[in-house]
């Protein structure tokens, strides 16, 4: 390898699925690019999580976001590995102390695509829609009261292969995820006015252990600054408002000229209610004036799904 500071390749951990390894080579080549490393400047390490073994039943059953990330979390605090990448909508608001997100890679699309059907007003009367996200079943239910949902956990083809098998008329997926495995035919886009992404959906994060300046000044190198603030606005809401793994929230944060164009809503579990709200951000703390004026306006029900109420 030919990287000044190293005396042996970095070892990246990463969750085993097609789509997390995919990740993890995109971070690799951004860091060959950057770096001019050679091709062993890093060894993936492949991590399996709670969250891939337990597939029937929903995360907050079995312990929410951190099904994804303990084992990574693990494995650095213990020196296992130097890095690790994450898909950030699956990342829990609260963080370790010990570890910080050092980069993030360009976002990609943001919306959610449906597989079934071309929009949901052609799905059919009481179509099942398999899916095991609160925010995606809350705006399903929203726009089609009839529907039902059913749940839906794993891999890209997991859930593909659960809807071909007949068990849903429909499902959703992140665009983004089917982009990066090549798959970009699949499913329909979902405009954002109609569905509101999950914060932080088609961003990649990369971290780090907090204390190791080394490893932290190699990834700065490859982080998108625009990601990185709008992913950071949304999370910074999500906290405000004191959301879990079973709370239906929607956020999404754009550039817009000096600063961000925040956009988000909270649901109830039947999409019966929803509040929605935007902001311009200009400094800390804007995303949290967001959240209070939405469960301000919230009825009892609304906001009990949310612990910053």
């Amino acid at each position: 390898m030919t990287t000044r500071f190293l005396s042996r390749s970095l070892r990246l951990g990463t969750r085993g699925s097609p789509l997390a390894l995919t990740q993890a080579n995109m971070v690799i080549t951004a860091l060959r690019c950057a770096h001019g490393w050679d091709e062993d400047a890093v060894e993936v390490v492949t991590i399996r999580t709670s969250g891939d073994r337990i597939q029937d039943r929903p995360l907050a059953e079995v312990g929410g976001k951190a099904l994804w990330t303990k084992e990574l979390d693990r494995a650095l605090i213990a020196g296992e590995i130097d890095f690790a990448v994450h898909s950030m909508k699956d990342v829990e608001t609260i963080r370790p102390a010990e570890l910080v997100i050092a980069a993030m890679l360009p976002r990609a699309d943001v919306r959610d695509r449906l597989i079934g059907a071309g929009t949901l007003a052609e799905l059919p009367e009481r179509a099942r829609v398999g899916t095991s996200s609160p925010r995606r079943a809350a705006q399903v239910r929203r726009a089609r009261p009839d529907a039902e949902i059913v749940l839906f956990r794993g891999n890209v083809d997991t859930r593909l292969a659960k809807l071909a098998s007949g068990e849903a008329e429909a499902t959703l997926l992140a665009g983004a995820g089917l982009d990066r495995l090549g798959r970009s035919e699949i499913g329909a886009a979902i405009p954002v006015d109609e569905m509101l992404p999950a914060p932080a959906q088609g961003a990649v994060g990369i971290e780090t252990l907090a204390a190791n300046g080394q490893v932290r000044a190699l990834l700065g190198a490859i982080d998108d600054a625009t990601t990185n603030a709008c992913v950071a606005a949304e999370r910074a809401l999500l906290s405000a408002l004191g959301a879990d793994c079973r709370s239906p929230v929607a956020a999404l944060a754009v550039r817009s000229g000096a600063g961000l164009r925040l956009r988000a809503e909270i649901l109830t579990e039947d999409g019966e209610e929803c509040r929605s709200g935007e902001a311009m951000l200009f400094a800390t703390g804007d995303s949290e004036a967001l959240a209070r004026r939405l469960l301000d306006g919230a009825s009892p029900r609304l906001r009990s799904l949310f612990s910053g109420a």
